[in-house]
């Protein structure tokens, strides 16, 4: 077997507002499956389609897509920090391969990403330096935004690129399903938090992360008590949507606009725009079959939150 996939939610508040222990339990149990699954698989590469939420891509510029050549994470919400280990020539060519195709893959020597990044890598392969990576982020927070047919598009042109070295591939996607919890929007800030939105929320002051952290842990307990507090979650999008990825009909996405997926499933839902990328890439590799599915509507960590792995199907 050459690909594996596997798509897990990321959440900043694990570890600080968690749900019931019988839910924690399911979730570790969840995740310590798909680990076990991973380990017998064995990549030799990872590529790892993750979005940013402010932490890392800015509105000095504020790419739809961007490769790490090299890339780092800061460690927010106590996540894991440090570098995460980039094979950078490989990087360079798959970056040249993707332009080769059509895909408009920005690229930075010295990316910055936070736990949307780190948590797959902790969780799942045990570090941040465990197996050489690919990372590459997909804007799901800032608009303008790519939509699904990009994603999907970019995400094809990974996979054949990875075809191509006759490695073990392992895709991960990260991000929640439905969700909206209090993240800044430019047309709305005030001039303080448009500075920070404009780029200098870069190296924000540890006082500041953590009145920011603050926010949203107060967000997800009023979120518990009411529903209503925040954009609503919805789980019946969120199973209709795996139920896409399962039986590979992602293309029915394509002619969705990002202003109806923000109806219907919260702002902060384009981030599964990373699940779309890494099925697409797997689908290069033929049929696939899904395994090791998980979902439960988690309000505790404002999120829809899902686990999915998939194989392809003729090995």
């Amino acid at each position: 077997m050459n690909a594996y996939l596997h798509c897990l939610s990321h959440t900043p508040l694990v570890g600080y507002y968690d749900p019931a222990p019988e839910v924690l339990a399911e979730v570790e149990q969840t995740i310590a499956q798909a680990r076990a699954r991973i380990a017998a698989f064995d990549p030799e590469l990872v590529v790892l389609f993750a979005p940013d939420h402010y932490n890392g891509f800015f509105y000095d510029v504020m790419p739809s897509f961007c490769l790490g050549v090299g890339c780092h994470a800061i460690g927010d919400f106590k996540s894991l920090a440090g570098p995460i280990s980039v094979p950078a020539g490989l990087a360079e060519t798959c970056a040249a391969r993707l332009m080769e195709q059509d895909i408009d893959m920005a690229v930075s020597y010295c990316m910055q990403v936070d736990h949307g990044f780190a948590q797959p890598l902790e969780f799942l392969l045990g570090g941040l330096e465990a197996r050489p990576v690919l990372p590459i982020f997909i804007n799901g927070v800032a608009p303008p935004m790519p939509g699904f047919r990009r994603a999907r598009l970019m995400g094809e042109a990974v996979g054949r690129f990875t075809r191509s070295l006759n490695q073990r591939v392992l895709f991960l996607g990260s991000g929640g399903l439905s969700h909206q919890p209090p993240v800044p929007e430019l047309a709305k800030a005030d001039a303080h938090m448009r500075d920070r939105l404009l780029g200098s929320g870069k190296q924000l002051p540890p006082d500041e992360r953590q009145k920011r952290q603050s926010r949203t842990i107060s967000a997800a307990k009023a979120f518990v008590q009411d529903q209503n507090s925040l954009y609503p979650l919805n789980p019946q999008w969120d199973n209709h949507f795996l139920d896409l990825l399962s039986d590979g009909q992602t293309e029915t996405l394509d002619a969705m606009s990002n202003d109806q997926l923000s109806t219907l499933a919260g702002k902060s839902s384009h981030e599964i725009k990373t699940w779309v990328a890494a099925f697409a890439a797997l689908s290069t590799f033929g049929g696939y079959r899904t395994e090791g599915r998980y979902y439960r509507e988690i309000p505790e960590w404002i999120a829809g939150f899902a686990s999915l792995s998939a194989a392809p199907s003729h090995e």
